[in-house]
């Protein structure tokens, strides 16, 4: 099964608040107040808009978050989100009172950028009502969300006559993969009645660095120019182009059987690979909501093998080199992209990442479910990143893995998505 949907171009209000600067004279691009989105409403604030009173919440700006606002500063919104699909209803009243509980024990999803700092205010993610036909080419999915004015977190809900669609979006830039999922799975606690559990600790990658000691010294991924783009040749829109494919097997080795179809369609004879790592591996009773998310970087031949790239990631993870690449000088020994003007000069006829594969692994449902809401699908919507040509976002559920595709929308970019997703459904299905 597959769903191809592109997002249309949205038109924001002029910046109404005042610039940010950026280390290395990279600045951010702020947005003013949004425009309301047609067929979608905001919900009335209420007592529970503002979340009770509790310690203060203030970490600094990690070294791993200012990469994504340098990211976010060429105009290219830094999103997770996560949409979860099910029978029944769910309360907007109870879904607000579950927001506040959420957030209050995750304080991380309610900050805002103070100077060199992250400091949670008493504004709660706030919740639109959207149509119950809404898709993903809504404007509520393809909006920014800024980091200084607020919100770094909202919430769409969706109720239809027998079923409902509960979307969460957050910025990159403060949260990751994991860090989110611990304020939905709160959510929820909420819903269902029983305590969050939370994950409040303030601390960055600097700690888990200490964790992973001793780290020994990775090479650095040397520069290249860049491979063609095989996801079509015409002049991209801007918009992102989202395809979804529901593969009826849970393979083991998935990132790396994804790669190896990837190189199939690759137009030169080499690639790049980034995958996304955890660093909370290293230390895992932290529970923290911050970026925490590292990359391996991966070179990638064409008509490669998944057990060389497999042999290749295992490696890299017993030596750390997640890890070590945070010692490295972002704007010297960058493979990508070492300043705001070369990400600028990237204008999509070739790419020095080929795709960067993220696994969010097996989805227990069950953590979704409440009494009358029962969860049947989940899936993330991954962003566009200006070195990379697509994004693979994988997770596995009821025996199935759930596949999404991001790139940019081009007039002939579905067709060559939509033959990466086969060759990737072929190689799911041979190795199950």
């Amino acid at each position: 099964m597959t769903a191809a949907i592109a997002a249309p171009a949205v038109r924001r209000p002029a910046p109404q608040f005042e610039l940010v600067t950026l280390p290395e004279d990279l600045a951010t691009r702020p947005e003013g107040p949004r425009r309301p989105d047609p067929g979608a409403r905001r919900m009335t604030a209420t007592a529970t808009a503002v979340a009770a009173p509790g310690r203060a919440y203030t970490r600094r700006i990690s070294q791993i978050e200012r990469g994504y606002l340098n990211a976010n500063a060429t105009g290219t919104p830094q999103l997770i989100q996560m949409v979860i699909d099910g029978e029944g209803r769910i309360d907007p009243a109870e879904l607000a009172d579950a927001v506040r509980q959420a957030t209050a024990a995750n304080p991380g999803l309610a900050v805002r950028r103070k100077g060199p700092n992250w400091r949670a205010e008493d504004a709660l993610p706030p919740i639109t009502e959207l149509p119950a036909d809404a898709g993903f080419d809504h404007p509520f999915f393809h909006r920014d969300l800024d980091v200084v004015a607020g919100p770094v977190c909202e919430v769409g809900l969706a109720n239809g006559p027998v079923s409902a669609r509960l979307v969460v979006r957050a910025s990159h830039i403060v949260t990751d993969g994991r860090g989110l999922r611990y304020w939905i799975e709160d959510l929820f606690r909420a819903l269902r009645g029983e305590p969050v559990v939370g994950a409040d600790s303030t601390v960055d990658d600097t700690h888990f660095r200490a964790a992973a000691a001793p780290v020994p010294a990775a090479p650095v991924p040397a520069r290249v120019e860049g491979g063609p783009a095989i996801l079509g040749q015409q002049a991209a829109d801007g918009t992102a182009l989202w395809l979804r494919r529901s593969i009826e097997a849970t393979p083991s080795a998935v990132t790396a059987r994804i790669g190896a179809a990837v190189s199939r369609r690759l137009a030169a004879d080499a690639g790049r690979l980034i995958i996304p790592v955890d660093l909370r591996r290293h230390d895992r009773e932290v529970r923290s909501t911050a970026n925490l998310t590292s990359q391996l970087v991966l070179d990638l031949h064409r008509e490669d093998r998944w057990n060389r790239l497999h042999s290749q990631l295992l490696a890299a993870m017993l030596r750390k080199r997640e890890v070590a690449a945070l010692d490295r000088d972002f704007l010297r020994n960058n493979p990508f992209a070492n300043s705001l003007r070369e990400a600028q000069e990237l204008d999509g006829t070739r790419f020095p990442c080929t795709a960067i594969l993220t696994d969010h692994g097996r989805i227990d449902t069950e953590l979704f479910r409440t009494a009358h809401f029962r969860p049947t699908d989940y899936c993330t919507l991954p962003m566009l990143v200006p070195y990379a040509e697509m994004f693979l976002s994988t997770c596995q559920l009821d025996g199935r893995t759930e596949v999404t595709l991001s790139c940019r929308n081009r007039p002939d970019a579905r067709p060559a998505a939509e033959a990466v997703l086969d060759d990737v459904e072929r190689a799911l299905l041979a190795a199950d």
